[in-house]
C-alpha cells in the first residue's frame, strides 16, 4: 500500500483532515483507508464482545477500542494508526484523542487491498514500538497469524476453524470455528 501524496504530512495537518474521511499516518505518509467488508465488522464485533466479556468477568483494568481510535505508536513522531482493535492495559496512555504509546494487544483484519501493510509495514512498526502482541487475520485466505512480541517475535499460524490463545492474558482463548459459524449463520 502506498501513501495518497507525494509529500510529508504533519500531526497537526492529519488531525486537520475531515473526519469522514479515515487515513493513517505512517513516518509523515497519508494512507487511505478503505470502507471494510461485512464480515471484517462482524468479526471486529465479535472480537471485541468476546476480549470485554473476557476482561469483565476477571474485573481487568484494560479496555478494548474498536477502530476509528487513533493510537500514536511514538509520542513525538509523524505516525498514527488506527488499529481494527487495540487493548491498552495502561489507562494513562489513552485521551480525548487516542492512545499515546504502545498498546498491550492489536487485532487487524486485512483487507483485499492492504494485506502488505498488515503483515509487513504495520508489524515493524508494532515491533518496534513495544506492541506486545499482534493479530492478524486474513477472512480471505482463512488465517489467524500470532506475533507475540515481548521478548522475541514468536509468530505461530492457525486457521478459523481454530482455538487461539491470548498471550497476554493466562487463560483467554478465541473460538473462531464458533465464531466464524455465528457470522455465516
Amino acid at each position: 500500500m502506498e501513501g495518497i501524496q507525494n509529500r510529508k504530512y504533519t500531526v497537526e495537518e492529519f488531525e486537520a483532515l475531515p473526519e469522514d474521511e479515515r487515513y493513517e499516518l505512517i513516518n509523515g505518509e497519508l494512507y487511505a483507508m478503505a470502507a471494510p467488508e461485512w464480515i471484517h465488522q462482524e468479526l471486529v464485533a465479535g472480537l471485541v464482545n468476546e476480549i470485554k466479556n473476557y476482561i469483565r468477568s476477571k474485573k481487568g483494568d484494560c479496555r478494548v477500542l474498536p477502530a476509528p481510535f487513533d493510537v500514536r505508536l511514538f509520542a513525538e513522531e509523524d505516525t498514527i494508526v488506527e488499529p481494527d482493535i487495540t487493548v491498552i492495559c495502561e489507562r494513562d496512555k489513552i485521551s480525548k484523542k487516542g492512545c499515546t504509546g504502545a498498546p498491550d494487544w492489536i487485532i487487524e483484519i486485512v483487507s483485499p487491498s492492504n494485506s502488505a501493510h498488515d503483515y509487513i509495514d504495520k508489524l515493524k512498526l508494532y515491533h518496534d514500538a513495544g506492541v506486545r502482541e499482534y493479530w492478524i487475520i486474513d477472512p480471505e485466505i482463512g488465517r489467524v497469524t500470532v506475533y507475540n512480541m515481548e521478548q522475541t517475535i514468536a509468530m505461530d499460524n492457525y486457521t478459523l476453524k481454530d482455538t487461539v490463545k491470548a498471550g497476554i492474558y493466562e487463560d483467554l482463548s478465541i473460538d473462531f470455528d464458533e465464531m466464524m459459524k455465528e457470522i455465516e449463520g
